[in-house]
């Protein structure tokens, strides 16, 4: 069924939130309520919470440091609600509302929090209305194309036609996001790659401003030689995870700052999936990317799904911490030798039965932040997860 959603942005700015109305056809598959945070994450204990002050328990969804604490959820949401498990890392904190229904209209609060204080940065006043009748909508959707669509077309053609789409399995060692040109570029041209987490390449006078880019595209990133000659801009990252997944520009600049050309590139790393028979002996969970990462650097595996999360291996002071993971994974799980040099984050599960299937994410701490998704699907006969909460996973 198709969605039809109307924003209508920036009502008004009250004490620190922003305010938005966000109409919904009931019906639709899911509907996502947006939340940007651009502001700094506190260091302790920062949460991120989405209310309904209008319902008694108000909790629409809560995300810490270690993962999702669903405990004082309201009950009229349990299982429809979820957040990027990098939300904190990011500053992404939107919530998808799956299957909308019209109890659903109100006013939803999206707050970062401490030990110390609340900062309420986004409303969203989300109204859930019947859908117009299929034709209705088809009729609606046809005038308005007829309208519209040839100066749409013709205003932003050069944008359309820019945009590549590369798509790549996770567990590659590297992809390239094409960006070539016959046109003659300067010398003293600058090249930029950005995307929307800030400046992932930077080419200029001859060689890569490593300087300027993101801590998180450090050491991943490489350029062709000559390229200013040869006309291939193109940019080639290593070790590509879900966590890359954006548009990224490559723009060229001319010493006065004018844009001479400009391209666009979505890249998908689809999602890595490992299966594996039930009785086996060992499988591995794996995850590889820069090497030399911090010594003071922190990583963390857990499962996410199916709820609740849990802690399943936790690497920190130059060794493993046992005593944080949960009882059902101690003495089942190893990780690599001299992981932060090498850079092999990788997990090994020993004996996996089918109690261990879910979505397992790896996250690494320090200056140079990573993270990772892996699907592990074990084979075998069905038995319901875990559902005891983990002792110490929530702060």
């Amino acid at each position: 069924m198709k969605m039809f959603v109307v924003f209508v942005i920036l009502l008004h700015v009250s004490q620190h939130a922003l305010t938005m109305l966000l109409e919904v056809n009931k019906g639709v598959e899911s509907v996502l309520l947006p939340c940007q945070y651009s502001g700094i994450i506190p260091e302790i204990n920062p949460i991120v919470m989405w209310t309904r002050y209008d319902l008694n328990p108000k909790s629409v969804h809560l995300q810490r440091e270690g993962g999702d604490d669903l405990g004082e959820q309201n009950q009229h949401y349990r299982g429809r609600t979820s957040m990027r498990p990098d939300a904190l890392d990011t500053g992404d904190f939107s919530l998808t509302l799956r299957n909308p229904e019209l109890t659903d209209s109100g006013n939803y609060t999206c707050s970062l929090a401490d030990i110390r204080e609340e900062l309420r940065w986004m409303d969203i006043q989300l109204e859930v209305k019947e859908p117009f009748p299929s034709w209705a909508t088809a009729l609606l959707v046809l005038l308005v194309l007829l309208v519209v669509s040839g100066g749409l077309l013709f205003h932003f053609r050069h944008y359309f036609m820019s945009v590549y789409k590369v798509e790549v399995e996770e567990g590659v060692k590297s992809v390239q996001l094409p960006c070539k040109t016959t046109v003659h570029i300067p010398e003293d041209a600058k090249v930029e790659w950005r995307n929307s987490y800030g400046t992932v390449h930077v080419y200029q006078n001859g060689s890569n401003q490593t300087q300027e880019q993101h801590q998180i595209f450090q050491s991943r990133t490489n350029m062709k030689r000559n390229l200013l000659k040869t006309g291939d801009l193109s940019l080639t990252m290593k070790y590509p995870t879900d966590g890359d997944n954006y548009t990224y520009t490559c723009t060229v600049y001319s010493r006065e700052g004018n844009i001479l050309m400009q391209k666009k590139v979505l890249l998908h790393v689809r999602d890595c999936q490992v299966e594996v028979e039930e009785g086996a002996e060992s499988v591995q969970l794996p995850f590889k990317t820069t090497q030399n990462l911090p010594e003071d650097g922190r990583v963390e595996w857990g499962r996410e799904e199916p709820e609740p999360s849990v802690l399943v291996h936790v690497y920190e002071n130059g060794s493993d911490q046992p005593d944080k993971q949960h009882q059902v994974y101690r003495d089942r799980t190893k990780m690599n030798k001299d992981l932060l040099k090498t850079g092999d984050l990788s997990l090994t599960l020993k004996h996996p039965t089918e109690r261990d299937s879910g979505e397992y994410t790896c996250r690494v701490y320090s200056e140079i932040k990573r993270y990772k998704r892996v699907l592990l699907r074990v084979r075998g006969v069905s038995d319901p997860p875990p559902a005891v909460r983990p002792a110490g996973l929530y702060l």
